[in-house]
């Protein structure tokens, strides 16, 4: 059982790997004998797996932690994060103001922490041999608000008369507000006439199952189910250009490119094993990418998101 003895003597532990040259090694490691208590995260389900991976090797070295982690879209993930709910909020975008609000008026108060990169992407039918890369103003024509496109010859002259089967996000997805922004214009502006799910798996089998079906989701999602779906080139005026490692972490992929987010309560970090947890992210964040199928922080973004949880174990630990 974790008592006030343990809880002091971890924090010291904790708060004096903040000040040390060895911030996260000291971090990822000070309570692999003693922590316990539970970590409850929820929100995004594309950043969703990159969590569940965190937490798998963090449990293997922190018997007495149990991490659980629900999917209930970046939107239901704040609103649990500020009704006080979860310690963790999972973020495919970052908390709207009107977020925000809620949460201040709740007294709540939270850290931000970039922990992976996406490249959002968008797949079609592994039959499909027309679309191999759409420009930003096809997919606008195709998923804006009154879109009478039907069929994938009304997106391009050229492309065959196949009816257009679509699959997406719904409303409350943070990959939902992020792609009706970048590519309709404005956050939720989007036809209602698709198959719209906060499960990608869902949107998956829907794209698998139709010769022309088309839908977006997360880098991972498609890194996952590659043998079964085509990814297609998106082209902003300056050529087709395929997501990936490369193209997301040197800024090529737009305007699809973004990062993925960890909302942290600061209150949380006066508590050993969420503390240890976020050090753990960090001082692993490049293992647990690519064991999730995600684009890893650049070192510049991690250097940053370290100073980050440096500041943060020493204002709040």
């Amino acid at each position: 059982m974790w008592n006030r003895h343990q809880g002091r003597d971890m924090k010291k532990v904790v708060l004096l790997a903040a000040l040390g040259a060895v911030l996260l090694a000291a971090s990822a490691t000070a309570g692999v004998k003693a922590l316990g208590g539970t970590i409850t995260a929820d929100g995004s389900s594309t950043v969703g797996p990159y969590t569940i991976a965190a937490a798998e090797g963090f449990q293997k070295k922190n018997r007495g932690v149990r991490v659980t982690v629900g999917i209930s879209g970046t939107g239901g993930g704040f609103e649990r994060f500020c009704r006080d709910e979860i310690d963790l909020a999972n973020a495919s975008r970052p908390m709207k103001n009107s977020e925000a609000i809620k949460c201040r008026d709740a007294g709540v108060k939270w850290v931000a922490f970039t922990v992976a990169n996406d490249g959002l992407s968008v797949v079609v039918n592994k039959s499909n041999t027309w679309a191999d890369c759409l420009t930003t103003a096809e997919l606008k024509a195709t998923w804006n608000t009154g879109s009478k496109v039907k069929s994938w010859k009304d997106i391009r002259g050229s492309f065959p008369d196949v009816p257009l089967k679509l699959f997406g996000p719904g409303t409350d997805s943070g990959t939902f507000d992020f792609f009706t922004e970048v590519i309709n214009g404005k956050a939720k502006a989007s036809r209602s006439d698709y198959l719209a799910t906060e499960d990608d798996n869902i949107i998956v089998q829907g794209v698998t199952g139709e010769r022309g079906g088309m839908g977006y989701f997360g880098y991972s999602y498609y890194e996952e189910n590659a043998a079964n779906l085509k990814v297609v080139k998106i082209d902003n005026g300056k050529g087709c250009i395929t997501p990936s490692i490369q193209s997301v972490q040197g800024g090529t992929y737009k305007p699809l490119a973004r990062p993925l987010f960890v909302y942290a309560k600061r209150p949380s970090f006066k508590r050993a094993e969420v503390a240890s947890f976020i050090g753990y992210i960090f001082n692993n964040e490049k293992a647990i990418a690519k064991k999730a199928g995600f684009i890893a922080l650049t070192d510049r973004q991690l250097k940053k998101a370290r100073y980050q949880f440096k500041v943060a174990l020493k204002q709040n630990g």
